[in-house]
């Protein structure tokens, strides 16, 4: 995760929370082009919260986009990977959408709230090129599609944020693992998902900015009899590095396919034509290149993104993803090894780590076994 201090206000997006932050001693950073708590008491503090208790994550940079229509689901089918035909009325899907190269443009989550809604969730760098494909998909069709700039996003993860979230909005107690719903809060809808990027028991809700400072508030209130605290990106990096959860534009990217990046569970090549799919026939039948693998360190040293990973003299990788696991106590990573079949899980390798090699076993991860569910 590229994260830099942010200095002024010159073209960057702001969370309407921001004074929330700064009163909790947040440290800002600039993030995908907006200025975005970091870390409040310490990344390894609030690491421990989610996994231990409950934490509270401002994720207002992300993008909100509705597609409401009777011709909502086709687009879609048309759009992403995965058969969003199986999504029932309340249900979610994980999915990418593809450029015609089958590269990973993004990695999304579908939620379909009723029967012609649905609604997606693109990364905060991808937004507009998200938006776009929707869009240009959805011409001379039946569906409107809306970017939601107003719409804020909070998440609240860790095995109590049942009973914080359930305080607040009672039909979370009854929300199954990938499921959505509507609900209220302020005489305002918001949008309530029990999903996350932690690996841990979770929410995300999305209002309206009208109510959110109230909903922030009342959250932090339902949370402090649960220890809950409020959590800042760089703690929402490690925690989805420990259940392997990949990042765009470090472990997936317009560069990788699905195919490469162990996400084929995630593509549904016999539901007809979706953009990339040719492409992706065409390696299946060429051959797979590369495969994104875990890596487990073994003693001391942490590795880091495009640090050099090794089988001798030979290198073999790099490292998309690496830090610290606050829960393992040692290093972890993410890495694309080639070719594709020679490595598996058990096998070791080295990873350059600043000139000093460092013995790693290669996983599948997740490396830390948390429970969504």
């Amino acid at each position: 995760m590229h994260v830099v201090e942010a200095v002024g206000d010159v073209g960057l997006k702001r969370t309407p929370l921001e004074p929330e932050h700064r009163e909790l001693g947040a440290k800002i950073g600039m993030f995908a082009g907006w200025a975005m708590p970091i870390e409040y008491r310490g990344t390894l503090a609030e690491h421990r919260a989610v996994r231990e208790r409950v934490g509270l994550f401002d994720l207002m940079h992300l993008g909100k986009v509705i597609l409401d229509g009777p011709d909502a689901g086709a687009v879609l089918q048309r759009t992403v990977t995965n058969d969003v035909s199986r999504i029932q009325p309340g249900g979610a899907q994980y999915n990418n959408v593809l450029n015609e190269r089958g590269g990973i443009v993004d990695d999304v989550i579908v939620y379909r709230l009723g029967e012609d809604r649905w609604f997606t969730v693109p990364n905060a760098a991808n937004t507009a090129k998200v938006h776009g494909i929707l869009l240009e998909q959805a011409a001379g069709q039946a569906v409107e599609v809306v970017l939601h700039e107003d719409w804020c996003f909070l998440a609240v993860q860790g095995p109590r944020s049942p009973d914080v979230v359930g305080d607040l909005l009672p039909v979370a107690r009854e929300l199954e693992y990938m499921h959505c719903t509507e609900a209220e809060f302020g005489g305002e809808r918001l949008i309530l998902t029990r999903s996350g990027y932690t690996g841990e028991v979770g929410f995300e809700l999305f209002p309206p900015e009208e109510v959110i400072h109230d909903l922030w508030a009342a959250l932090m209130r339902a949370g402090e009899p649960h220890g809950m605290e409020p959590v800042g990106l760089a703690a929402r990096d490690t925690l989805r590095l420990e259940v392997g959860y990949p990042l765009h534009g470090q472990d997936i990217s317009e560069e990788r396919t699905p195919l490469e990046a162990g996400l084929s569970w995630a593509v549904a090549l016999d539901k007809g034509d979706f953009q990339g799919r040719e492409a992706l026939l065409r390696q299946k039948e060429e051959g797979i290149p590369a495969r994104l693998w875990g890596l487990e360190m073994e003693g001391r040293l942490i590795p880091r993104p495009h640090q050099a990973v090794l089988a001798g003299d030979e290198q073999v990788g790099e490292v998309t993803s690496g830090t610290f696991s606050p829960t393992l106590r040692h290093g972890i990573a993410l890495a694309y090894l080639a070719p594709r079949d020679r490595f598996g899980p058990g096998d070791r390798v080295e990873v350059d780590v600043r000139g000093r090699r460092g013995e790693a076993v290669v996983t599948k991860p997740p490396f830390v076994q948390a429970s969504p569910r």
